[in-house]
């Protein structure tokens, strides 16, 4: 193996986990803002928990990378150089462990996706039947992100340094007392008082991150080299649209100028939180499902057909008396410019892709949204057309009869359930009777609507269901 590049600008203040297209189209830019204005040693380690394809194609150029900012009309690259490193988590777990110890380190955030907490996302409670949440417990080496978090606060307690930020990116609602809750039940299995410390002296802010930022193909990697003239092997392709809302609640205050570099800095993030998550993480799911399930490959395929621009604008409809608005926003208005930014075909985010792991999902994304809808007796056929269209996704058979490519931790448990049923009513039964995803009050009272919208997707397919529950 090569050395690692080595090269001069700011110190490492930042561990990042996670580091794939979404961090590097978003937090990174943001943190590279933030210098810019305000200087600061802010520059980032990032980890790949899994593969080190990331750091192969990074290495090469020095950490450096191309992010290319795609409107319908142009295409505007910029060069981001915050990286100081990359590590791979299954090469080399002591240099993960070294890097988040070190007391330059102030922040360590996340962007590991929902299934990457090892929680159950209907409770939000660690996961303890989770196999690296097993093998964290009995080992010192830990394997999930979660069990990095405890490990390296472990030894920073036990050498005398103060805890680093946690700081969550991902799409959880309240996603740092999530993070810290996951850490804390952890770390109490191993050390009471390491608990107690934690609970005492760290700090786990919540965000709302806001960026469609789809995966990078060969056709970028080609479009961006004919674009600068130099050669990139991981460039990230994102929208021009950018929000990063944080709770301003980092351990001795020590963090990069996020406010100079365009983030709010607030107090409480619960309300755009919940706006986002509901309004932009649940409308892209629905359409996702919907979309892939009546033949369309992205989104700006799927919102260009009339019948899921009419589906979408009656999910807001259903959406929108559930979400209480941040201070001096508009739904309407946000739900107009979602429209708009999911029309922009520059953007060419595949409904296969949105559709990945969405057992993980489907609580804060959906089930949240008609929980509240349920018990203040709102319909919300648009909303279990959506949950349907889900069913019938993992079930892992489109309406041609193809296979479906299903990327889900309960993938085959969820195709099992489905191959194993006679009826879609027998389908929307058992698919509810998962309590990973389902509690048991909200399937029995989801289990009439879904059905009736689970008959309709069956029979008639997932277009003309779109279209008559949105009627």
């Amino acid at each position: 193996m090569p050395d690692r590049a080595v090269k001069s600008g700011p110190a490492t203040g930042i561990v990042h986990l996670g580091l794939g297209a979404f961090f590097r189209a978003f937090g990174c830019v943001y943190v590279a803002d933030a210098m810019k204005e305000s200087g600061g040693d802010w520059g980032i380690v990032g980890v790949s928990l899994r593969s080190p394809n990331t750091r192969d194609a990074l290495r090469p150029q020095n950490w450096t990378y191309t992010a290319v900012t795609l409107a319908e009309d142009s295409a505007v690259p910029r060069k981001i150089d915050v990286l100081n490193d990359v590590l791979v988590a299954t090469e080399d777990p002591k240099a993960v462990l070294d890097a988040m110890v070190d007391p330059a380190v102030k922040i360590v955030s996340l962007t590991v996706t929902e299934k990457g907490y090892c929680h159950n996302p209907a409770t939000g409670m660690l996961n303890p039947d989770h196999p690296d949440v097993q093998h964290d417990l009995t080992h010192d080496v830990p394997v999930s992100a979660i069990g990095f978090l405890m490990r390296a606060l472990q030894i920073r307690r036990a050498v005398g340094t103060a805890p680093f930020t946690v700081l969550s990116c991902d799409n959880l609602p309240e996603n740092g007392r999530v993070v810290r809750g996951v850490v804390l039940e952890m770390a109490r299995q191993i050390d009471p008082g390491l608990a107690d410390w934690i609970a005492a002296e760290g700090r786990f802010p919540c965000t709302m991150v806001d960026r469609i930022t789809p995966a990078t193909t060969q056709d970028d990697i080609s479009h961006v080299a004919a674009l600068t003239g130099t050669a990139d092997a991981a460039p990230v392709m994102h929208e021009p649209f950018s929000q990063w809302a944080i709770e301003d609640d980092f351990v001795g205050g020590e963090r990069p100028d996020f406010a100079a570099a365009g983030a709010e800095l607030l107090a409480d993030v619960t309300a755009h939180e919940h706006m986002k998550l509901r309004m932009l993480n649940g409308t892209h799911s629905a359409l996702a499902y919907t979309g892939y399930l009546a033949g369309y490959e992205t989104i700006d395929q799927t919102i260009a057909d009339p019948v899921f621009t009419a589906y979408a604008r009656a999910l807001w409809k259903e959406i929108i008396p559930a979400v209480i608005p941040p201070v001096g926003v508009s739904l309407e208005t946000y739900a107009g410019e979602l429209l708009a930014r999911y029309a922009n075909p520059a953007i060419r985010h595949s409904t296969w892709q949105i559709a990945m792991d969405g057992s993980q999902k489907l609580p804060q994304r959906l089930l949240g949204t008609l929980r509240e809808n349920l018990a203040d007796g709102r319909a919300s056929p648009c909303l279990c057309l959506a949950v349907a269209a889900w069913m019938r996704y993992v079930s892992g058979t489109d309406e041609s009869g193809d296979l479906i490519d299903v990327r889900d931790p309960l993938a085959m448990q969820l195709r099992g359930i489905a191959t194993a049923q006679k009826t879609t009513a027998d389908i929307v039964a058992a698919m509810l009777s998962v309590r990973e995803i389902f509690d048991e009050d909200l399937a029995g009272k989801l289990a009439a609507p879904v059905t009736q919208a689970a008959d309709l997707l069956w029979n008639q397919g997932a277009r003309y269901a779109s279209q008559e529950v949105a009627a």
